[in-house]
């Protein structure tokens, strides 16, 4: 999801394609945490994780996945309620006076055949709920990572009483792919139900980051999406007489070019945003003028002001070209808005700065980056954290092992890219360093009471 230019990474870590000293292992040797953390990966998680990643399950249907994830936070002394959303699982602890802070790891697999050559790889088949077809299924976006890291969390806020005072909520997300997930947590009243957090906090493994790495940046770390269908009407007739209708194909395609003024017009040239046309249909035969058209379009961007001036804009636009070509108010082209749709993540910038400054002290300052992301891939993350907003930080922890980076660093093979068939990422140190930034984070903000 997450994807870094390497060079870039490199310029900002001074690495050198002959010393890769960006490892998981420099944090400070001494630290207890760090130490309990690892010994519990040999002990429980590393079992756990293969395991997940040996039994993916698709959106919507992480049945197997949400009990087993359920077992896991309530032997670890949680109040655990299964169900939520659909499959969601939260776990509460409470541990006297002090924030409510929500912690995220989300479940889903992907409807991808893996060829990643792991000695634990996925042969997992399932029927895809939606198209009702029997798919492979793997792990291909890390979200086993994410799980596994939220059950180690929980084993060390557990044993730990004593260093933090406050509520502990746990999530564990359905459907996080398909972008359906947090908002039918939040549908079937999340807050209401278990307490609206002070804050929220959620971390993703990024395979363009060398294992272990933590990435945490102010502003936008995931762009919002929204998907958009344009039905664009017109009057049939025959091809040879264009005159005796409107043709919807030529006002789809003059939509189409028409659109790309709202990022280069519209927009601020430093202000991002995406407004792609994926689909275009319409017609049936080669002299025949249909009377209808379909664009499909995805819409990215990376604040709420942009998105509602991208999706305000497109509607403007489709509607008046429809009125310039002649079409009667009745037959105006018509703008739908998918329910698939994620604001974007927005993290606070003085608690990513506050919660930067806790990683680099208890991890080093070379293990902690604030590189923002090139793409504009989208999470639905935001719907815990956008209404009501709540103050929140969504990081990322590196997943390529030392070996695959610097090979690619060096002109070898490609890291594979989140979703590919081919990814993989280094389990122990990814894991690890997931537990460990998230449980730093959470002592500092749910500090003792004295």
């Amino acid at each position: 999801m997450n994807h870094f230019n390497l060079r870039k990474i490199a310029f900002f870590s001074c690495l050198t394609l002959g010393t890769l000293s960006w490892q998981a292992s420099a944090a400070p040797a001494s630290d207890e945490l760090a130490r309990s953390i690892e010994q519990d990966y040999s002990d429980r998680l590393g079992a756990l994780f293969t395991h997940f990643h040996r039994n993916p399950e698709l959106s919507l249907t992480e049945f197997k996945t949400a009990k087993r994830l359920a077992e896991e936070l309530r032997s670890s002394g949680f109040q655990v309620t299964e169900g939520v959303g659909g499959t969601g699982v939260v776990a509460i602890l409470e541990n006297g006076d002090g924030p409510l802070v929500m912690m995220r790891g989300d479940m889903d697999g992907l409807p991808v055949k893996e060829k990643s050559g792991l000695d634990y790889a996925s042969t997992a088949t399932q029927i895809d709920p939606i198209t009702g077809t029997e798919v492979a299924v793997m792990h291909a976006c890390g979200h086993d990572v994410h799980i596994t890291s939220l059950i180690g969390t929980a084993r060390q806020m557990s044993e730990r009483k004593d260093q933090w005072s406050g509520t502990l909520m746990l999530i564990g997300q359905p459907a996080e792919e398909r972008i359906r997930g947090a908002k039918a947590m939040m549908d079937d009243n999340l807050w209401q139900r278990f307490g609206q957090p002070d804050y929220a906090l959620a971390f993703h493994v990024g395979a363009g980051l060398p294992a272990g790495i933590i990435n945490v940046q102010e502003g936008s770390p995931y762009a919002g999406s929204d998907s958009v269908d344009i039905i664009v009407h017109g009057v049939g007739a025959h091809g040879a007489s264009p005159h005796a209708g409107k043709d919807p194909i030529l006002l789809g395609s003059q939509i189409v070019v028409a659109l790309q003024t709202l990022v280069s017009r519209e927009l601020a040239p430093r202000e991002p945003g995406v407004v792609t046309v994926g689909s275009f249909h319409g017609g049936t035969k080669h002299n025949i003028i249909s009377d209808r058209a379909v664009l499909q379009l995805t819409v990215r961007n990376t604040n709420l002001e942009t998105r509602e001036t991208l999706l305000k804009g497109i509607k403007r636009i489709a509607e008046n070209l429809g009125r310039a070509a002649g079409l009667p108010e009745d037959k105006l082209p018509e703008v739908i808005y998918s329910p698939s749709s994620t604001p974007p993540t927005l993290n606070n910038a003085p608690l990513a700065r506050r919660l930067k400054s806790v990683w680099q002290a208890g991890l080093g300052d070379d293990q902690v980056l604030s590189i923002a992301s090139k793409g504009m891939g989208a999470e639905d993350f935001p719907y815990f954290t956008t209404e009501p907003a709540i103050p929140s930080v969504y990081f990322s922890v590196g997943g390529t092992s030392a070996a695959d980076y610097k090979a690619a660093l060096e002109g070898g093979p490609a890291i594979p890219s989140h979703h590919s068939p081919l990814f993989k990422i280094d389990p122990q140190p990814s894991v690890t360093r997931g537990v460990h930034a998230t449980v730093l984070a959470l002592m500092d903000l749910m500090p003792p009471t004295k």
